[in-house]
């Protein structure tokens, strides 16, 4: 039979610039990433625009050559014809979309299952067999002669495929993944040349699947699951870094067929076991009883999804965020450790805006969030100084930053916890975030509120480098709550000149007044007094408070207010609504951040002798952080109801028969009802028109 009749053409082409703003889109609209259209956010489709932007972000693959719901007629059983529909189909560099001999790769999508189990097993191709066949089937057809390459996803299960001719019909092999646009199969999972940078939502997915392939395959608890995670992505980044630096082949790798046999699992867990022992050797994070206890099964799968990541030419921005949202939901602590919700330490930092010569401390650095976020906030600036846009980042660029990155980090950024299991998650953070070891020297296993005594192992060395009075910057969001009150006499003596005191009101003047040392704080209101110890004179603190210290009217946060007034300016206070912490942190809390200046004692001096006066100080309430309690979208809306859209360009380089041209994608997307960014703004309009009181730093 001809090719007549067996196409039918249902492909649509990339709309490069739409001349105006759409019209209002409904609850369930959004702007299709291929093709500019507006589309419904029903069935597949939420799991289509995810992959369409991690293909052309990951894989290289220009949206022009993508197309939406390409429709291919094949045999059936009966001798007739049926229709099935490739979702995104790719075509040849700069070929014709309406010739399917230029079709090359192909990509099913169905819905995303239901994410209310608690355990989430990750089926092996064998398993999905029956949903492989409709992606083979469209592989195989003689209309596709040139399709070599298909992908079936869910958004939880990703299967590859990868056809070549046989005598009588294409065989199928399973892969592990892809090969990047316009190279060939090379046989291995892990090329030096061509590894991928990876796009936020899918490495984010990636870690998501490795880590619930070892939960829900393996049976270990989510945080050993974790764990054992952990030991192979940094064996991941230790393998990058010393095939870089010695020019040799990566040793954390899986040849194409290895995932899917006996043979090839055992070797595949034979190479990673030693590599993971030079890494124990090499790192002294690592002790005797970090092994790897994960079956062949399980290694090969991780490997299979890690191996073709470039991680040290990944943007900084994709790894924070899937390495923190992972750790998060695996590590929350039992003693009122929340940990921070992203906005609210974006919003921290913005406001600090720390500088490269400037040293940043968490006292109460948990999984290491505000950390995080001062990386990436040096890199947004020095992406500004360089005119360097994210999307244009090339791999050699973002390879520059991490170096310049890796020696700030070792020089000006520090941490403290008192939980090791937490300790050690920051450390493999900032060394996989920087590509260096910085997290080796710089962040303290020890307890910040008995520092610099305690019998914690770092303490004494975490004194040499990190003495009070010589940090510019504290961020931190200590543990809260009446029910782990600081008891230890040890640890209260320091606080007993300051804030651990017993207070009264008297009933004559209404004046509060000390009956005494303290013998029993919440860990919150010591951490004030600490963090302002901790910074020098002129240096800035963030904290989050529960919004009873700054407005209960009992005399004990009565007294812990006087004290801050007399010891620091206020900068800023910005209440945080409670869907901030409900969603990410499980908590139902409100918050404030709290932004100081610690005062020099001449400041001092001059207040308790009246000199000086009043001086503005910025406030904000924020309304709306962009979700709610459910940790669902909230958009802005207009007066009418209607959803606010913004418009956002995308740009990317287009090469045909050797021409270089530059294609530009402009999007139009629902605007996030979030009043943090604006805050920022309107803080900085603020210290334009009053400078930050005090003296200058």
């Amino acid at each position: 039979m001809g090719q007549e009749g067996l196409f039918e053409e249902a492909v649509v082409k990339p709309a490069e610039e739409p001349e105006a703003e759409p019209a209002p889109l409904a609850e369930d609209e959004t702007i299709d990433f291929i093709t500019g259209k507006r589309v419904k956010l029903k069935g597949a489709e939420p799991v289509v625009q995810t992959v369409a932007r991690g293909l052309w972000q990951e894989y290289d693959i220009k949206v022009a050559d993508m197309a939406r719901n390409v429709v291919i007629k094949v045999p059936d059983d009966n001798g007739k014809t049926k229709s099935l529909k490739a979702d995104i189909a790719i075509f040849a560099a700069g070929a014709d979309h309406s010739d399917l001999k230029n079709l090359e790769r192909v990509v099913v999508c169905r819905p995303e299952p239901s994410k209310g189990r608690t355990v989430t097993k990750i089926r092996t191709h064998e398993q999905a067999a029956e949903d492989l066949e409709y992606l083979k089937t469209l592989l195989s057809t003689d209309l596709t002669p040139n399709a070599h390459y298909g992908m079936w996803t869910n958004g939880l299960d990703f299967f590859f495929l990868h056809a070549e001719e046989g005598r009588f019909a294409k065989k199928f092999e399973p892969r592990a993944g892809w090969p990047l646009q316009g190279d060939v199969d090379s046989g291995t999972v892990a090329s030096v040349a061509r590894l991928r940078q990876g796009d936020e939502a899918m490495l984010k997915t990636a870690f998501r699947r490795c880590h619930n392939f070892v939960h829900g395959n393996e049976g270990l608890p989510k945080d050993a699951a974790f764990w054992q995670f952990l030991y192979l992505l940094f064996a991941k980044i230790h393998d990058e870094r010393t095939s870089r630096l010695r020019g040799t082949d990566p040793r954390f790798f899986a040849y194409a067929d290895e995932p899917f046999t006996t043979d090839g699992r055992r070797a595949i867990e034979e190479r990673v076991l030693k590599l993971f022992e030079e890494v124990k050797q090499t790192y002294p994070l690592f002790g005797p009883r970090d092994e790897i206890s994960l079956s062949p099964h399980a290694l090969s799968f991780i490997v299979g999804e890690l191996a073709s990541y470039d991680l040290s030419g990944t943007k900084i921005d994709a790894k924070g965020v899937a390495y923190q949202e992972l750790v998060g939901g695996n590590l929350r602590g039992d003693r009122g450790q929340y940990f921070t919700p992203r906005a609210a330490v974006n919003l921290m930092v913005e406001i600090l805006d720390p500088k490269e010569d400037e040293t940043v401390l968490d006292p109460a650095c948990g999984t290491g969030g505000f950390l995080q976020e001062t990386l990436r906030h040096l890199v947004e600036r020095w992406r500004d100084e360089s005119g360097i846009t994210e999307l244009s980042e090339s791999k050699e660029q973002t390879k520059a930053l991490l170096e310049r990155l890796d020696l700030y980090a070792k020089a000006h950024l520090f941490g403290a916890d008192f939980d090791p299991f937490l300790v050690r998650a920051t450390k493999m953070s900032l060394m996989m975030m920087t590509g260096g070891d910085v997290g080796e020297d710089n962040i303290f296993h020890m307890n910040s509120l008995h520092f610099p005594g305690g019998h914690l192992e770092d303490a004494k060395k975490a004194d040499q480098r990190i003495p009070f009075g010589s940090i510019d910057v504290v961020m931190t969001n200590p543990p809260f709550g009446t029910d782990i009150k600081i008891e230890e006499e040890e640890v209260l003596s320091q606080y007993w000149e300051g804030i651990a005191r017993n207070w009264s009101r008297d009933k004559e003047t209404g004046e509060i007044v000390s009956t005494g040392p303290s013998k029993a704080m919440a860990p919150e209101q010591l951490f004030i007094e600490r963090a302002v110890k901790w910074v020098k004179p002129g240096g800035r603190i963030g904290i989050v408070l529960p919004n009873g210290i700054l407005s209960n009217p009992g005399p004990s946060d009565e007294a812990v207010r006087r004290w801050i007034l007399e010891n620091c300016w206020v900068l800023a206070s910005v209440e945080l609504p409670v869907e901030t912490f409900i969603h990410e942190a499980g908590v139902n809390i409100l918050t404030t951040l709290l932004f100081l200046k610690r005062k020099t004692d001449r400041e001092i001096m001059d207040a308790q002798a009246g000199i000086g006066g009043d001086y503005p100080v910025f406030m904000a309430v924020a309304e709306k952080v962009g979700i709610d309690r459910r940790g669902n979208e909230v958009n802005k809306r207009h007066p009418n109801g209607e959803v606010v859209m913004v418009q956002t360009t995308k740009e990317e380089t287009i090469e045909r028969n050797g021409d270089k041209t530059t294609h530009t994608l402009v999007r139009w997307e629902k605007a996030i009802d979030n009043d943090l960014p604006e805050i920022v703004e309107a803080y900085r309009g603020f210290r334009g028109q009053y400078p930050e009181p005090g003296s200058p730093r």
